[in-house]
């Protein structure tokens, strides 16, 4: 154990670096590309070009530039924005994380419970009015974009029914501390979670029915027949465990995706200034500081999440343990 848990230390170090090279490469060593020219702005005279290159280290080495910026994130954490001096990077991203957990892990619980139950019982009616009707309603979940969703509901909720019964409980948008005021946290964060996890419910739970139809196809689940288990044993013990194994593959490249920052449309739509936001924010201005730290807490967090999804695989599937 602690040398697969070493092992994917080593691998999320080299992700990270191989990523935060090409990150820095792009913006430095592309043909044509001059940051300085960026900051200095159009028809700049080489006076101010050559003060902007020495004020911002332009005209040390690439290497020399790397090593200070890798230094500054991950050693002194004093990192400044090109585009607003003075900015802490660091500490931005470190206040728009818990913006991101809080909408992501939310969405989460509710797309892996609902689609679990949808999953299941899609599978255990194969055929019928009722997995046809789940069927459908998870495609049409699909097929509706995150960004109009987010706005129909805003729509609903902030504008034409706001002084309903029904959502006259809405706050406006936007994101308040769990710390400051739980009661507020929840409210604000209940629609775009729904918003979120719609697209995901369709998704999971037809990927879900399809693993369980697979499994119920399989030898084990004969003799569990041929043991006289019941079906809704044999369904829930057995080949619901074995299916949740392409259930976890998928949920932990989502969930690693929308943490890292994915989730950006949603944010946006309804003012919450997470990582998404952030990140969308720093390549409207070209800013590097801030882009390559948002891409590495997304790395990390991609990374983290694939090896989360390989110890769940160990529990899931006892074959795996003896390798």
């Amino acid at each position: 154990m602690l040398y697969a848990i070493l092992r994917r230390f080593g691998q999320m170090l080299f992700v990270m670096f191989g990523i935060s090279v090409i990150v820095f490469l792009i913006f430095f060593a592309t043909p044509g590309a001059d940051p300085a020219a960026r900051i200095a702005g159009r028809n700049a005279s080489p006076e101010v070009l050559a003060a902007v290159r020495h004020s911002f280290g332009f005209d040390q080495p690439l290497y020399v530039q790397y090593t200070r910026m890798m230094e500054k994130i991950f050693v002194t954490g004093d990192l400044t924005s090109f585009v607003n001096r003075g900015w802490k990077v660091v500490p931005a991203v470190m206040d728009s994380i818990p913006v991101t957990l809080s909408l992501v892990f939310g969405a989460a619980v509710l797309w892996v419970v609902v689609s679990i139950i949808i999953g299941i019982v899609a599978a255990a009616t194969r055929d019928s009015w009722l997995d046809k009707l789940l069927m459908a309603l998870g495609l049409l979940g699909i097929s509706m974009p995150v960004y109009w969703l987010g706005e129909v509901m805003n729509l609903i909720t902030q504008s034409r029914y706001h002084d309903s019964w029904a959502f006259s409980w809405v706050p406006p948008l936007g994101y308040k501390n769990f710390s400051d005021d739980p009661k507020g946290w929840f409210l604000t964060l209940v629609i775009p979670w729904i918003t979120l996890a719609i697209l995901y419910i369709g998704i999971y739970g037809r990927v879900l029915r399809a693993a369980i139809i697979e499994s119920m196809q399989e030898d084990f689940i004969r003799t569990a027949r041929a043991k006289g288990l019941s079906e809704t044993r044999i369904l829930l013990r057995h080949a619901l465990r074995t299916s949740l194994i392409a259930f976890v593959t998928l949920f932990g490249l989502d969930f690693g995706a929308l943490v890292g920052g994915s989730a950006l449309l949603t944010e946006v739509v309804f003012g919450l200034h997470g990582i998404g936001k952030l990140t969308y924010d720093a390549l409207q201005n070209l800013d590097l500081p801030m882009i390559m730290a948002t891409v590495m807490y997304a790395s990390m967090f991609v990374v983290i999440a694939n090896a989360v999804v390989d110890f769940v695989y160990i529990l899931l599937d006892p074959r795996l343990r003896a390798s």
